[in-house]
Parts: C-alpha cells; sequence; structure tokens
C-alpha cells in the first residue's frame, strides 16, 4: 500500500496540504521573529492563537462576514500583545514565566467563551480557495501554489515583507538595534520601550491573524485547544530560521509538508499505526532544533533581557 503515496494525484495532495497548513506556522513565526529581534521572547503565542481563533470564528458565526471576523482577531492579537508587552516591557516580569501565563490565559479564556456562547463545534463557511488567472491552470503548480484561500497568499507575502521592513528600513534597524546593544540605542535616543512595544503587537497581531487562519479559513471550526501546540512550535520555528525570514518559511514548510505527509498516511490506511505517523512532525522538529543548535547562528544579544536605563 506503500506505492499508493507515489501516485501524482497523492503526490500533488500533500504539497498543496502542506502549503496550506505551513499558513499558520508562517504568520506566527514571522510575527514571533519581530519580537524576539527586538529582545523579547514571547512563549504566549499559543494563547493568542487561540483567543483570536475564537474571536475569528464566532464573528463569523454570527455575522458571516469573514473580513470583518478578520479584523476583530487582528485586533485581539493587538490586545493580547499589548498586555504582553506590558508585562514583559514595562514590568520587565521574566519573560518564559510571562509568556506562559499568556498561553493559559489564553487557553482558559478561548475554552470558557466557547462553552458559553457556543457551546457545541459547529461548522461555518470560511474563505475559499481563490484560483489565481493563469497560473491556477498550470499543470501539477497550479493546484499546489495557486489554488489556495487568500489567507495562504498574504502569509508567504509576509516573508519578503518582513525581510524588507527588517533590514531596508528605520524601523526594522531600530527593532534590531535594541534587540542587539540597547544601551547603545538609547545613547541614540530611541525609546527601547516603544520599539519592543511596537515590535511585541506587531508579533501579536500576526499570531492573532495565524489563529484567525485555522478557525475561518482552514478548518472552519472552533474546538477546545484549536491549536494543539502550533504557536510553541512558532516559536521553535523562530530558532530554527536563525531570526532570518526566509529560513524560518523553508522551517515551516519542512515542519507542514511532514503533517501533510502523516495525514495522507492516516487517510491513505497505509499500514503505519496512526500514533506514530502524528508523531512524525514533532521528532522532526526535535532533530531540526539539534541541527540548528549546531549551527553558528547569533541570536539577538538583549533576548530575554529587560532593558534598566542606566544599567
Amino acid at each position: 500500500m506503500l506505492e499508493q503515496l507515489f501516485a501524482p494525484a497523492v503526490i500533488i495532495g500533500i504539497l498543496a496540504s502542506g502549503i496550506q497548513l505551513a499558513t499558520p506556522y508562517l504568520y506566527a513565526s514571522i510575527g514571533e521573529m519581530f519580537s524576539q529581534v527586538s529582545g523579547v521572547l514571547n512563549l504566549g503565542v499559543e494563547g493568542v492563537m487561540l483567543i483570536a481563533a475564537f474571536v475569528a470564528y464566532y464573528v463569523a458565526l454570527k455575522t458571516s462576514n469573514l473580513i470583518l471576523a478578520l479584523a476583530l482577531a487582528a485586533l485581539a492579537g493587538a490586545l493580547m500583545g499589548l498586555l504582553t508587552a506590558f508585562l514583559s516591557v514595562t514590568l520587565k516580569a521574566e519573560q518564559g514565566i510571562s509568556g506562559i501565563g499568556i498561553y493559559l490565559f489564553g487557553l482558559g479564556l478561548s475554552d470558557l467563551l466557547f462553552l458559553v456562547l457556543v457551546g457545541t463545534p459547529t461548522a461555518i463557511r470560511g474563505f475559499p480557495e481563490l484560483d489565481l488567472p493563469v497560473l491556477s491552470s498550470m499543470p501539477v503548480l497550479g493546484p499546489i501554489l495557486f489554488s489556495q484561500n487568500i489567507l495562504v497568499y498574504f502569509a508567504f507575502a509576509c516573508v519578503p515583507l518582513a525581510w524588507f521592513v527588517l533590514n531596508k528600513t528605520t524601523l526594522g534597524l531600530k527593532v534590531r538595534a535594541v534587540g542587539q546593544t540597547p544601551e547603545a540605542a538609547d545613547s541614540l535616543g530611541i525609546s527601547v520601550a516603544r520599539v519592543r512595544y511596537i515590535a511585541v503587537i506587531v508579533a501579536a497581531t500576526m499570531a492573532g491573524i495565524a489563529g484567525a487562519s485555522l478557525s475561518i479559513a482552514m478548518f472552519n471550526i472552533f474546538q477546545q485547544n484549536l491549536t494543539s501546540g502550533m504557536g510553541f512550535i512558532a516559536v521553535a520555528l523562530v530558532y530554527f530560521g536563525g531570526w532570518r525570514p526566509f529560513r524560518v518559511m523553508l522551517g515551516a514548510l519542512l515542519f507542514s509538508m511532514v503533517n501533510a505527509l502523516q495525514l495522507w498516511i492516516q487517510t491513505l490506511g497505509i499500514g503505519l499505526p496512526s500514533d506514530i505517523a502524528g508523531m512524525l512532525p514533532y521528532i522532526l522538529t526535535i532533530i531540526a532544533l539539534i541541527f540548528a543548535a549546531r549551527q553558528i547562528v547569533t541570536q539577538p544579544t538583549a533576548l530575554t533581557k529587560p532593558f534598566e536605563r542606566g544599567e
């Protein structure tokens, strides 16, 4: 039965699914990269995604307005980012602990809101596939790359955009400066706190869009713990990518392709225990992080270190 995996239609299906599955990882990890480059580690990405996923789902369920649902999910993410920045930048809380607190808050609140306001998982009509003219009709590449929903296209567009912002704009220079040498940045008149607030809020906003991509574009439903660890994987992908957008994208694609492969293995009924198949993406993540740790990649010097003027 293993030969079924090598059928052209199955290979195309796996690749197309992998591209779609990479979407939430791309939004969340590219956003988290901005936060980490500025010096703030946010382990609460998962919680932000959950709250935003519920907001998007509930608004879409009640109004059928997907644009409004996406906008409010992004706003929910931004508000969570504001809370995260207040804890990490203003109160200078230990970032690992405060991040776990944000995650638990998001997990508990999203579950509570779902049980009180909805109760039973109900499918909604999410963003449909958007076939790009001419490109979608190409053999092989068309159904893989150019017959996805609009949030998929925007996710991949965020990669070069993130590179441009970080490397070619004044804001990007400030973000990198406060993440490497905040004292020097402060001496030049750059507000370390303001730049970190901006980076963290941008990161959480993107995590909010990542959550929305799950509930109103990929699964078109909400249930408790919908993300199932995606936020933590997104944080790991930032380390794997060495805080570089295109390498982060490669990590997201690698993980999502293996995830798509294990889903197709289960769908086709190939003789591999489902538990083992489900473990494949996470085993890959551990192996990838081991190899990434051996690479000579310098993390932002001030990552996880609160800034105190005069120190």
